[in-house]
């Protein structure tokens, strides 16, 4: 007999775990487990399942921070005996007990994703003092100071973190009370001045919160993991997520592990380190410590740290001694850690580290954020080494990291007015108009100005500044500060603790050496020596060879796609071709029309009112275009071409402004209101979907004509004066019918063999069109059987397809983006799903009808690694790139074919 069961009889579904255990010989995960722990929480799983000395702890994982945004912010009940059992382990393995008022055990709750975002989200150090606890801490320790000064970081950190107080409220007394007693550092107040100032805290959460600052750590601890949850969602975060490509259902994890203290005394310290310079790549030992300080002190750039290594100490000319000589014991065994870890993670890493009372801690590990140049050089070193394959070092460097290095540096020898000079903390030269606050950087930048963002330090809220900056400047904080990391994970030059420089915030005014510099001043920063100049200092263009040559080398030897370039002029061709494009992807010629030596004669055709009279002005224009193609045939040195012919709608090369009106009437002989009535005529409301394209092609056939004839005769000419064969691709723009393009191949053919029949001699061509209209990608089977080529023109594909015109779109298209509506702006990627499959469907159905018909994209998607993926799974042929972007394809186009086979 079936069983019928009540509602209430219901079996309940089992609830999923959400805490996972680390340290004293448990591992709950490992570093595989980064999608569920964070990657802070599978690092420390992983370090401790290797013998590694990690505090004890245990992780909230992920899916717990979706559930607790969907539950409204707050945590379900079996959360509560997970975290319990959590607590349970920890006090287990240290023997100390959770707000035992004798022997108390303090805890530090952290954030953790899956992926590394330095500063984006919360922590709170020393959770589990109160007014009783403190007190058995300042016992058992036997440093009544260390307990006190404790106690007034957690009420600053939890009042700042968790109830949202005033943070330089806090700050404000921590500095009176320095200046009250004549002392310059926080670490002369003695325990009585720090017992005075927690009751001055205290009385400040009052003031701000109306309530008294929670004494029972377990609302302590529930109030933390909550604000560290609460901070996935900070703007700060979201604005870091959403420049670094990082979805925001991921979550956050967050981690509750044991206090180490770094600020026990001359035998306690902190610090980070990194196994590889960050910066050069060198394989050498890089980090900042401090002793007697908790990890915020350095990572923050409150205090000015000391360097790890005597050479780094002896290379800077800094005085305080290195880790390595004051502490020569337990930098040996940290440097032993360092080679551990980079064996087992086989790549650079980032570590965290406390000493207390002479025991070393391990508090994270990571790969390394780097600079492009350093990741070219470590990931050429590891594989050189053995420690990785040829293959994976082409996967460890991020393509478009690639861009910090094709661009100029400062002159060597151009003269420079040197003001100061502080750390290099991220390499790279930048100049611009000096800002003193991240909304000024960011308007400023908006409005096309290049600027230099100055602080003092830097915090998380400054992202955007950050961001919108050429570069960063600050007077405070060592080359592991939140300044430096994030500079040098943007790729952004950054020169920090610049100790003389003291900004005015108020009157926008930064002082060094007796001059000052005021908001909108000019100044040059060097991320590589430190140095910080006034005004502008001439730049060099790069050399690329060495690792970027040996890297490449790698990449070719790895990838399927072709890589071209998106050029016109000679100079943008050979840069291309120096930066290994094989080939044109697209030939704009228009732009050769605007050229001011010609612009007159393209107006005379324009505003010719018959065919003889169109011709008469093309045949001005013809050796002009010979020479052009002539001149990007030498260059691209026997390789395929395509160009396209004209495509913009007439009325862009005609004037519009009064004075202009006025310079083309004498120009052309025709008077003003003449000409202004055939600029009215060829307006056009909406000249994107308008007479362009094939278009203008079918309507005045000359046009193509005589840009087909200047095509083959250049052909002709350099194949005659090199020896070498160029092979043209003729482009027809805007095809949407089989009827257009076999018009517009006509007119190509003839005109071609008119000039092989003159010449006496032949060249390989094809004709094909730009797919650029969503007609087109449908009817790509009948198409194909005219034309040769199809060259996806995404820009106005994607236009033609979401219906949003580019010009216009940035007033909307950032909402959509943060919103999740698109995953990136769809004219930076490829909308895969919409665009993209207009794509697939074009490249089958014209390969159905014709096999061996070449396929190409010529859009700015051709230079972005994720648009690359997606040719290479569809199979194209190639992609053509802007010069200066053609060795990020490469690198993509290689990552994409590794991927793909794996």
């Amino acid at each position: 007999m079936a069983s019928v069961l009540t509602a209430e009889a219901q079996p309940r579904a089992a609830e999923p775990r959400y805490v996972y255990r680390f340290g004293g010989g448990v591992s709950d995960g490992g570093r595989g487990d980064k999608n569920l722990l964070g990657g802070k929480g599978a690092n420390l799983a992983e370090m401790a399942s290797i013998g590694l000395p990690v505090p004890p702890g245990f992780t909230i994982g992920t899916p717990m921070c979706a559930r607790y945004y969907q539950e409204g912010e707050r945590f379900p009940d079996s959360l509560a005996a997970e975290v319990t059992q959590g607590i349970a382990h920890i006090e287990q393995v240290t023997g100390k007990r959770f707000g035992d008022p004798a022997d108390p055990l303090l805890v530090s709750v952290r954030s953790g994703a899956r992926v590394s975002m330095p500063g984006m989200m919360d922590t709170v150090l020393n959770l589990g003092l109160n007014d009783e606890t403190v007190q058995g801490l300042a016992a058992t320790s036997g440093d009544e100071r260390f307990a006190w000064d404790s106690y007034r970081r957690f009420i600053q950190m939890y009042a700042d973190v968790v109830l949202g107080l005033d943070h330089g409220a806090f700050e404000e007394a921590l500095e009176v009370a320095k200046e009250d007693r004549g002392l310059t550092l926080d670490t002369e107040l003695s325990a009585s001045d720090l017992q005075e100032l927690v009751a001055e805290y205290k009385q400040l959460v009052r003031d701000q919160w109306s309530r008294d600052f929670p004494q029972d750590v377990h609302d302590q601890l529930w109030g933390a993991v909550g604000a560290v949850f609460g901070s996935w969602q900070s703007e700060r975060a979201k604005v870091y997520r959403r420049l670094n490509d990082i979805p925001g259902d991921w979550g956050t994890a967050v981690n509750v592990q044991a206090m180490v203290f770094g600020n026990m005394g001359d035998t306690s310290a902190t610090g980070v380190a990194f196994t590889r310079d960050p910066s050069t790549g060198e394989r050498a030992y890089y980090g900042e410590f401090l002793i007697n300080a908790q990890g915020e002190d350095v990572v923050a750039g409150i205090r000015t740290p000391q360097y790890l290594t005597r050479a780094a100490r002896e290379a800077a000319g800094a005085k305080p001694a290195s880790m390595e000589e004051a502490m020569p014991e337990l930098y040996a065994e940290l440097t032993r850690v360092f080679d551990t870890l980079e064996r087992h993670y086989r790549d650079m890493q980032d570590i965290e580290f406390t000493v207390e009372r002479g025991q070393l801690w391990m508090l994270q590990t990571r790969s390394g954020k780097r600079t492009a140049k350093a990741a070219l050089k470590i990931a050429v070193d590891m594989a050189t080494e053995g420690l990785i394959s040829e293959q994976e070092a082409v996967l460890r460097v991020d393509p478009a990291a690639l861009d910090q290095l094709l661009h100029p540096t400062l002159d060597p020898d151009a003269p420079r007015d040197v003001l100061t000079k502080g750390l290099p903390a991220s390499p790279g030269a930048a100049s611009g108009a000096a800002v003193f606050d991240a909304d000024t950087a960011e308007k400023r930048a908006a409005a096309g100005e290049a600027v230099i963002l100055v602080r003092t330090e830097t915090s998380p809220e400054d992202i955007h500044g950050m961001h919108a900056a050429r570069g960063i400047l600050t007077a405070r904080g060592g080359m592991t500060s939140h300044a430096a990391v994030v500079a040098r994970g943007m790729g952004r030059p950054c020169v920090s603790g610049a100790g003389s420089i003291s900004i005015d915030v108020k009157t926008r005014v930064m002082r060094v050496a007796g001059r000052e510099v005021r908001e909108g001043d000019r100044l040059t920063i060097d991320g590589s020596t430190g140095e910080v100049m006034l005004g502008e200092v001439a730049t060099v263009q790069p050399e690329l060879a060495g690792d970027f040559g040996t890297l490449m080398e790698w990449a070719d030897k790895t990838r399927r796609l072709r890589v071209r370039t998106n050029a016109e002029t000679p100079a943008d061709c050979k840069t291309a071709h120096e930066f290994g494009a094989e080939g044109i992807g697209l030939c704009r010629t228009e732009h050769m029309f605007f050229d001011a030596a010609r612009i007159a004669a393209v107006r005379q055709m324009i505003l010719a009112s018959d065919e003889p009279g169109r011709r008469a002005a093309l045949d001005k224009l013809l050796p002009e275009q010979r020479d052009d193609f002539a001149e990007i045939f030498l260059v691209m040195a026997g390789l395929p071409c395509t160009i396209r012919l004209l495509d913009p709608p007439l009325h862009e090369f005609l004037p519009h402004e009064e004075a202009e009106f006025a310079d083309v009437a004498a120009a052309t002989g025709l008077d003003v209101e003449q000409l202004k009535r055939r600029a009215a005529e060829l307006h056009e409301f909406n000249p994107m979907l308008g007479h362009r394209g094939c278009r203008l092609g079918v309507t005045y056939p000359e046009i193509y004509e005589m840009q087909a004839r200047a095509i083959f005769e250049a052909a002709i000419e350099v194949a005659t004066r090199t020896g070498q064969a160029p092979i043209p691709e003729v482009m027809i723009p805007l095809v949407a019918t089989r009827r257009e393009l076999e018009l517009m191949k006509a007119v190509v053919d003839r005109a071609a063999e008119a000039v092989f029949a003159e010449k006496g001699r032949r060249v390989d061509y094809l004709v094909g069109t730009m797919i650029e209209l969503p007609r087109a990608a449908l009817r790509a089977g009948e198409i194909a059987e005219v034309g040769e080529f199809f060259s996806f023109g995404t820009n106005d594909l994607t236009q033609t397809t979401l219906g949003v015109s580019r010009d216009d779109a940035g007033r909307f298209l950032s909402a959509y983006v943060e919103q999740g509506i698109y995953a990136k702006d769809p004219f930076v990627s490829l909308d895969v799903e919409g665009v993209g499959e207009l794509v697939s469907l074009a490249a089958e159905r014209g390969r159905g009808t014709r096999p061996d018909l070449k396929l190409g994209i010529c859009g700015e998607h051709g230079g972005d690694p994720a648009s690359i993926a997606f040719c290479e799974q569809v199979g194209l042929d190639y992609v053509s790139a802007s010069p200066y972007r053609v060795p990020i394809a490469r690198l993509a186009a290689a990552q994409s074919a590794l991927r793909a086979a794996a």
